[in-house]
């Protein structure tokens, strides 16, 4: 039950991301952006390793390293 909630909350996460970048109201360099970006990959990451399902898991990781690295170069 936890893993769904997390992937829930991840998917909601990434998703509300993408959709405030895409009508304009958050920018896609902002930290805010990038943080929605990293929490989400991890609790989704979450449900896809509790489902074993590799490919998912790999692009989550993917996805929170490409946060990790924005936010690093963000001043």
């Amino acid at each position: 039950m936890t893993a769904q909630i997390s992937g829930w909350i991840g998917t909601v996460l990434i998703v509300s991301a993408y959709l405030l970048v895409s009508v304009k109201r958050m920018n896609a360099s902002s930290r805010s952006y990038q943080w929605m970006n990293l929490v989400g990959a991890v609790a989704l990451g979450v449900n896809v390793f509790h489902q074993q399902s590799w490919p998912a898991l790999a692009l989550e990781i993917v996805w929170g390293a490409i946060a990790i690295f924005a936010l690093a170069r963000r001043p």
